[in-house]
């Protein structure tokens, strides 16, 4: 592998070449603030936030989309980006509701940390606003996520996530302009589109438009600690996140992303039933194409699809009686 030595916020770096600047700053002990960007997806470079100046260079550009090179001199922090960072960070609180101390994202919100690091406030006004100004969840259809749209900032990682898995695709973008959403299917509720709730888009979302909702209110992020597993339900070994509180295990979250590979809710469902004490109450999709999708509250072998397994274990144990 060739490497290559560049200059970030005055300290020498030596990163893999093709590198983007993002990466690159991490290696230095830098991290440039990013709303859209994660490794694990494609960029888009939509949310502008990781803006860096570079020598020679005639405007500011994004780190997530400029790859490293030999001898370059990036700026992080210098007036301009921090200037248009704040420039930024207005207009997303513009458009966001102030309910941070009741959030289920608080204290592990991007908009808050790079709110509090610049020291932007949010502000009375009276222009238009994408979404309502009171945050309050606009869909509440599906037993395993909860979507809060007054608090999207279209920063498409959902989006992303989903598509990662070709035959899912069901978060897009709908409608223009200052009217863009994040919609199901054609605008539909979750529970009716062909959403697997595998949650992965929970776990991108840098704000709290997505909430998982097995977890949601079962401790506060800083009375939380986090235990990465491995799911046992096929030889994928998809991670998964145990969330403790008090030393005891409350929920199971989608794990960080692993070589693109998806979550199943039966994944899900197994480990939470392996690892809570007192796990919810297990749902699950009913595909209609007539009267449309439903979740049916079902018993914990039908959502682990053991139904048959099940039964015959019955007998079994009851042939081993007699």
């Amino acid at each position: 592998m060739k490497f290559i030595s560049l200059t970030i916020d005055g300290k020498k770096v030596r990163v893999p070449e093709g590198m983007n600047l993002v990466e690159a700053a991490k290696r230095a002990g830098i991290e440039i603030p990013t709303l859209c960007y994660s490794k694990e997806l494609p960029v888009v470079s939509s949310c502008r936030m990781c803006v860096v100046e570079i020598d020679g260079f005639n405007k500011p550009v994004t780190a997530c989309s400029t790859t490293a090179t030999e001898g370059m001199a990036v700026h992080t922090e210098s007036p301009l980006v921090v200037s248009i960072r704040k420039t930024l960070l207005r207009l997303y609180l513009d458009n966001h509701p102030s309910d941070c101390l009741t959030c289920s994202s608080n204290g592990k919100c991007k908009l808050q940390d790079y709110a509090y690091r610049y020291d932007v406030k949010f502000r009375e006004h009276d222009g238009a606003r994408r979404g309502s100004e009171e945050a309050g969840f606009t869909d509440s259809s599906s037993p395993y996520i909860l979507r809060d749209e007054s608090k999207c900032i279209l920063c498409g990682k959902c989006v992303r996530t989903c598509a990662v898995v070709p035959d899912r695709n069901i978060l897009q973008f709908g409608n223009r302009g200052f009217e863009t959403k994040i919609i199901a299917d054609y605008d539909t509720a979750m529970e009716k589109s062909g959403c697997v709730s595998c949650n992965r888009c929970v776990v991108e979302c840098p704000v709290g438009a997505l909430v998982d909702r097995r977890s949601y209110r079962e401790g506060r992020t800083w009375e939380r600690t986090v235990k990465e597993v491995k799911c046992k339900s096929c030889d994928y070994g998809c991670n998964m996140n145990l969330i403790m509180n008090r030393g005891k295990v409350v929920a199971v979250e989608a794990g960080s992303p692993q070589n693109g590979r998806p979550l199943c809710l039966r994944g899900r469902l197994l480990t939470e039933l392996e690892y809570v004490d007192v796990p919810h109450k297990p749902y699950k999709k009913f595909y209609n194409d007539d009267e449309g999708n439903e979740f049916v509250e079902v018993k914990w072998s039908q959502a682990l699809n053991l139904d048959n397994v099940y039964e015959k274990m019955e007998r079994l144990d009851e042939g081993e009686n007699e």
